[in-house]
């Protein structure tokens, strides 16, 4: 069986955008990307300012609630319920929890064949692009850069530091079969 779902996971600032884009360019199947910045801008203001939300701390920390998890949940259904009607999909995602988040994914993806990979990113230059980009809480990218992967397992790994997102991406597409 293909693969269905690319669920790619990293820090904040470390590559998973731009990898994912380059992954649509690629690969020969049209592959949809759906990101957790995609989820959280959905969400009403209030629940991204609040404690039940999503919070940003002004140390780069990020907060969820219960009800931020509450729309995860089905979000994250949503998703596999795209791949099972036959859509392929790039998830670009950061595992706040670690092993406890990717354990939500592979719940709501039960069944599907996913490619599990790991953006890495050293964290002195996901900073660095945090910065140039302007639109994260300064320290997130940091905060983010190994917290994100603990615990996960991944069938690959990818690390941004020094090699561009079209070279990996073209890594992670000779692993689609």
């Amino acid at each position: 069986m293909t693969v269905q779902v690319i669920v790619l996971n990293g820090g904040s600032s470390s590559g998973k955008t731009g990898i994912a884009r380059c992954l649509q360019s690629i690969l020969p199947d049209p592959w949809l990307a759906v990101g957790v910045d995609t989820l959280v801008d959905a969400m009403p203001v209030s629940l991204q300012t609040s404690g039940t939300g999503i919070g940003f701390a002004a140390d780069g920390g990020v907060h969820v609630g219960a009800a931020f998890r509450t729309l995860e949940a089905a979000w994250m259904e949503g998703v596999a319920a795209m791949a099972r009607a036959g859509a392929r999909i790039v998830v670009d995602d950061v595992f706040l929890g670690g092993s406890a988040s990717q354990q939500r994914w592979q719940n709501a993806l039960h069944g599907l064949r996913v490619l599990w990979v790991g953006v890495r990113c050293e964290s002195t230059v996901a900073a660095g692009r945090e910065t140039a980009r302007g639109d994260r809480t300064a320290g997130m990218a940091a905060s983010q850069a190994q917290v994100a992967h603990q615990g996960v397992r991944y069938d690959l790994e990818v690390d941004t530091t020094r090699t561009e997102a079209l070279e990996c991406a073209r890594t992670i597409a000779a692993r689609v079969v």
